[in-house]
Parts: structure tokens; sequence; C-alpha cells
């Protein structure tokens, strides 16, 4: 893959495709199956689908940003977490 005429590395580009194919996902998925009400979860907030992407997108930016922070550990453990919060958030926010 040649990505030199943005100066991106294979991982920068592999975030932002990923980012976007959650999006086409998520896009699809609201399409085929509306998602109805909002639904409040344990955090004590109303949130939809889309809510809940972003909330655990935000939450995985922030457990990368603390592992690297304070921990000398591979990233693929923050990583492992980062997935772990995301179902979660899905499944009880």
């Amino acid at each position: 893959m040649n990505l030199s005429w943005m100066a991106w590395t294979t991982p920068t580009a592999a975030f932002f495709l990923i980012i976007f194919a959650m999006l086409v996902t998520m896009t699809i998925w609201e399409i085929r199956v509306p998602g109805g009400a909002p639904r409040k979860g344990i955090l004590g907030f109303e949130t939809t689908r889309g809510d809940r992407l972003f909330v655990s997108l935000l939450g995985a930016a922030y457990i990368h940003i603390f592992w690297l922070a304070f921990f000398s550990l591979s990233l693929w453990w923050a990583f492992a977490l980062a997935l772990i919060w995301a179902v979660c958030v899905f499944l009880w926010v």
C-alpha cells in the first residue's frame, strides 16, 4: 500500500479504515433494523446505537492514552481492554 503521499503509516491507514467500516456497518444495521427508542443504561443517560459507538471509541482512546502513560507493556493489552470496554458499553450502557 503506497501511502507516502500523506506520510501515513499502514497502522494509521488501518485505524481510519476500521473507523470508516464501523460507521458503514452501523448505518447498514440502522437501515435494516431501526434502533427504536433510546435506552437508559447503568451510566444513567439515554443512548442510541450511535451514542454507544461514540462512547466506546472515546473510551478506547482514553484507555490507550492511559496505557501509554502508565504501562510499558504492549499496546495489544490496551486493545484487548478497549474491546472489552466496547462490548460492555453496547450491552449495558
